[in-house]
């Protein structure tokens, strides 16, 4: 299976630039949300992507920024209590936030991710129940070709508990019957977040149970931040890839992952997408005793 490397736009200061740096080196799919730079990272993406066809665009539904508030509210499409809470996963703003993602964007996006479907203090069950009826909408969005798959993008989500693989599917078979369009997962992965990659070396955990059942699985914040820098020795590089620096060296233990499609990086930076291009997609990925060294040597 090969692993593409993917522009992912949370940490991007200049959303459009970093889109334009990653079309000329060759990406083909960008990852990006209403809420991110400001409010701005869609209308950014607008400026690079209509030239860019072949990239395909995932985006999200949950946050709103301020302005997204106040035009929900006039379209009614969300109640005062779920703007001041800033989190709507309700299914009239997300037939609303789809519909309005697409017209700014330009195209339909290839996926839409709820995004953190584990927020809020509701009970468990009420989160379950919440998910199921927005799976019920990203449904409907789907059959009227507003986008062409949906998902989930967690951070805690599955490290919770709140659910996992089977449930995800039990509720988009009930909510799109055998052909739902529920399609991927995203979640952080890295040597941070190392325990979903030592589940999948011993077959079990949400790698396992999304390759088994055929899900995309995005890997975000590979970098966690710039924390794995900070974390990766030269004698932890070198156990990972003889050569490597830090960053590559972290990058290519997501890459390595059990189940992981696409890793995704922000950076506007030509260099560093180029070191990462190589550290994902040119070289060969870890073998998995060379990873268990790495799980056992860092600890989950």
């Amino acid at each position: 299976m090969t692993v593409r490397l993917g522009l992912g736009t949370y940490r991007c200061r200049d959303v459009a630039g970093a889109a334009a740096m990653a079309v000329r080196a060759g990406a083909d799919w960008i990852d990006t949300a209403p809420n991110y730079a400001g409010g701005q990272a869609e209308q950014q993406l607008a400026l690079v992507v209509p030239g860019a066809p072949r990239v395909k665009v995932s985006t999200k539904v949950g946050f709103l920024t301020t302005v997204t508030c106040d035009r929900a509210l006039r379209a009614g499409v969300v109640t005062a209590s779920e703007a001041e809470d800033g989190y709507c996963l309700a299914p009239r703003f997300i037939a609303w936030q789809v519909g309005r993602s697409q017209r700014i964007l330009g195209r339909e996006p290839q996926t839409v991710f709820l995004h953190n479907p584990e927020h809020g203090s509701m009970s468990a069950d009420l989160k379950i129940q919440r998910l199921y009826e927005a799976f019920g909408a990203l449904e409907q969005a789907a059959q009227e070709g507003r986008m062409s798959a949906y998902g989930i993008a967690t951070w805690s989500g599955f490290s919770d508990g709140l659910f996992d693989v089977p449930k995800l599917l039990e509720l988009a078979m009930k909510a799109g019957g055998r052909g739902h369009h529920f399609r991927a997962v995203q979640l952080p992965l890295s040597i941070v977040n190392l325990a979903p990659i030592a589940q999948a070396l011993d077959g079990a955990g949400v790698l396992a149970d999304a390759a088994a059942a055929g899900l995309d699985v995005l890997a975000s914040a590979p970098l966690h931040g710039g924390t794995v820098r900070e974390m990766v020795t030269p004698e932890l590089a070198e156990l990972i890839r003889p050569g490597s620096g830090p960053s590559t060296a972290g990058l290519a233990v997501v890459a390595s992952a059990p189940g992981v499609v696409r890793v995704l990086l922000s950076t506007d930076n030509p260099q560093h997408w180029a070191q990462a291009v190589a550290a994902v997609e040119q070289h060969p990925t870890m073998s998995p005793d060379r990873l268990r060294k790495v799980v056992d040597v860092l600890g989950t």
